[in-house]
């Protein structure tokens, strides 16, 4: 058997195979930013991944960038994902929660009072959109607005809202929680040294000042569910949102991976931007970034079956996420299993909608002529 089909453990929780589905905005919920009744069979329909991620799913209404996503912050939030996560473990499968913080990836429209969104310091994302109502209404995307730098004592608010998100999280019935620290959203915004120049211990050129945030964040969910049941997604050397290159970078990287392989956590997951029309992560990174951190780890970049299992064996990584393939063949895991081949994305259903491009792609064999 291939070893891509094997079972894994991570944290408190086994896995069937070491086919991840990443997680990927789709922007369906269309009432109230609550996951619904679409929402729980798009995700059950994938249920024969190893581990399904979910879409980035907002902590607070500040930390949302984006219409139509599902958060996790109020009581029908909460009820709305516990409606998922019972229909995929009806249907065999574990799923984590996406915490998600857009930071300055955001728009005033989005935001309470229409306040600015926030980030590590008061600079805007240039040649970046969200997605929010245009002048006449219409969703789309739409360049973001200016923000603001958070205060020390914002920071740590928002540390409680990741807390309390995670809280929900179980309360919802997930199995556990994945930190978005990547991406160029908030926290990625703290630990690249290119964009923070706060001069407080949150930022600055020394990388254990930018990395406090994302720790701090970690131990405090850590602290609240416990680490088996929690993985973060990190972007090194991404280029995402006008992230940048800066003085130290492979240091800052590898560093936080150190801190975080103490910290016992579920698994760590890199997404490799080579196929968002981003830099790549640079040859022989990944082998370091091995050596620094012991538990877990998921990558994330453009994989097919062939690519994937050479990866496992190479043992460069313990499982291997895929994005767009999921939203296409629902039953992924199959397909590779049997050799049988793949349903083409429609990239025009992507982001918003209904069922169409969402839950209507055919499973093996009813697409068969």
């Amino acid at each position: 058997m291939d070893k891509l089909f094997t079972p894994f453990q991570i944290g408190d929780t086994e896995l069937e195979n070491r086919v991840v589905m990443a997680p990927m905005t789709r922007s369906r919920a269309m009432s109230g930013d609550i996951a619904d009744e679409l929402t729980a069979k798009y995700y059950q329909q994938r249920a024969s991944a190893g581990l399904i991620i979910t879409e980035g799913s907002q902590i607070s209404v500040q930390g949302q960038g984006y219409l139509f996503t599902p958060g996790i912050y109020s009581d029908d939030q909460v009820q709305g994902w516990e409606n998922v996560t019972r229909a995929v473990h009806r249907a065999g499968g574990k799923i984590y929660i996406q915490l998600w913080h857009v930071g300055r990836i955001s728009h005033t429209s989005l935001q309470a009072d229409g306040l600015a969104p926030v980030s590590s310091v008061a600079v805007k994302a240039h040649h970046s959109t969200c997605y929010a109502r245009d002048e006449s209404g219409k969703p789309g995307p739409i360049p973001v607005s200016e923000p603001r730098a958070l205060s020390v004592a914002e920071i740590k608010n928002v540390v409680l809202d990741y807390v309390q998100a995670a809280k929900n999280a179980i309360r919802a019935g997930f199995d556990g929680v994945e930190i978005h620290a990547a991406n160029g959203y908030l926290l990625e915004q703290f630990i690249n040294g290119g964009l923070n120049t706060r001069e407080d211990e949150y930022g600055g050129a020394d990388p254990a000042n930018r990395l406090r945030f994302v720790l701090e964040v970690t131990d405090a969910i850590s602290a609240a569910i416990g680490a088996g049941k929690m993985g973060i997604r990190l972007a090194p050397y991404g280029r995402l949102f006008d992230m940048h290159a800066f003085d130290g970078e492979e240091e800052t990287w590898l560093l936080l991976a150190d801190k975080l392989s103490a910290r016992s956590l579920s698994y760590v997951h890199l997404s490799d931007q080579k196929t968002l029309g981003e830099q790549a992560i640079p040859a022989g990174f990944i082998e370091k970034f091995r050596a620094a951190y012991s538990g877990p780890l998921i990558i994330a970049g453009g994989f097919d079956k062939p690519r994937a299992e050479a990866y496992l064996l190479e043992g460069k990584a313990d499982l291997i996420a895929f994005g767009r393939p999921y939203i296409a063949n629902p039953d992924l895991v199959e397909r590779m299993v049997n050799n049988w081949p793949l349903n083409e994305v429609n990239r025009a259903t992507m982001y918003g909608g209904d069922e169409k491009g969402y839950t209507d792609y055919p499973f093996w064999p009813d697409n068969r002529k």
